[in-house]
């Protein structure tokens, strides 16, 4: 469908358009739209959930394949809280809100604690001062040189796919946000919302516990929920983890730059790009948290020179995972291998 959207001229700068100008004109969402993207999400969720568990309930067991499609809806659930924790959703508080607090209970995720984290990241991301706020852990060539025995062999085995994409998921949507770490001190607000998240969680479990049972509800949501957060960390991870993006410090760092050069657009086939609620345009995403996802691509169609900013395809992400130190004198990522053969300079 074609953008209806005003083309505004872009204002010159410094190399750069002002995109956050540009971008404000697809700001606004079409709500009727917002509520048929949440129904075509939540009705084939619930149907491939009730379907994998009937396939457990009278040991159909090829019907746990359908434990795919499943987590594929519940990570485009997940997107759509990710929206409402922009306010891009339906652009009402209130329904953004309480749209995300439903949701964070299927995706096992506090909205309002995410939220706020979340928030931290969008401030910060590509600024090598203010690392650790909803990011991946990464260190610099020389912080990794600094490290102890101990230390190094503790940053590989984090940065390890194995325990990136198989550990990881489990440990973050399982375990770790039941309780809000890193908001300890933060006020009620994380602890309300991990708690009552966790109170829904324990009701919507005992309910289906109670209607297929113990076994069959842990053998279809557990992988349900670990294959959609692995497929969820790995997005965030190519999102940003690619070996043009742009990291700096201080003075030199500028949100603009950041968001457009420090975030990658992973061009996914059609069926993906739609289930990932369109995230892989994640620097036009960054530029505007504001846009909703649905109209990301209007974004590409109008400005076209965008998409070849920090463009991955799927075969090019794949690259990515080694890609674990930031190299201060080259400005870019770089795999361990390489760090080994960089001379001991200071950094420029």
């Amino acid at each position: 469908m074609k953008s209806t959207s005003p083309k505004i001229l872009p204002s010159t700068g410094p190399g750069e358009r002002a995109w956050t100008k540009i971008l404000a004109n697809y700001r606004k969402p079409h709500r009727g739209r917002s509520a048929f993207e949440l129904a075509v999400t939540v009705v084939p969720f619930a149907i491939f959930w009730a379907l994998c568990g009937a396939a457990v309930h009278y040991g159909f067991w090829w019907g746990l394949l359908l434990i795919i499609p499943a987590a594929g809806f519940l990570l485009r659930l997940f997107m759509i809280q990710h929206d409402c924790g922009h306010g891009s959703f339906f652009a009402h508080r209130h329904s953004d809100d309480w749209t995300g607090r439903i949701i964070g209970v299927l995706t096992l995720t506090p909205y309002d604690y995410w939220r706020r984290t979340h928030a931290l990241h969008h401030a910060s991301a590509g600024n090598l001062d203010q690392r650790g706020d909803g990011d991946i852990t990464t260190l610099t060539v020389a912080e990794y040189r600094a490290l102890s025995r101990w230390g190094r062999l503790g940053y590989r085995l984090y940065r390890h796919p194995a325990v990136m994409f198989g550990i990881g998921p489990v440990w973050l949507f399982i375990f770790k946000q039941r309780l809000p770490f890193g908001m300890m001190r933060s006020g009620l607000e994380p602890w309300v919302s991990t708690m009552a998240t966790n109170l829904g969680i324990a009701v919507m479990a005992i309910v289906l516990m109670w209607l297929i049972g113990v076994g069959p509800f842990l053998l279809v949501h557990l992988p349900i929920v670990t294959l959609a957060g692995a497929a969820g960390i790995w997005l965030f991870y190519v999102q940003h983890q690619f070996e043009e993006t742009h990291w700096s410090k201080g003075d030199e760092w500028q949100f603009q730059e950041a968001a457009l050069h420090g975030s990658s657009h992973y061009v996914m086939p059609g069926l993906l790009r739609w289930m990932t609620g369109n995230i892989g345009i994640h620097h036009v995403h960054h530029l505007s948290s504001r846009v909703p996802c649905y109209r990301l691509p209007e974004v590409l169609n109008d400005y076209p020179e965008l998409a070849d900013i920090g463009r991955i395809t799927i075969l090019e992400s794949l690259r990515c995972v080694k890609l674990v130190l930031w190299d201060e004198n080259h400005h870019r990522l770089i795999s361990f291998r390489e760090a080994r053969t960089l001379p001991a300079v200071p950094v420029k």
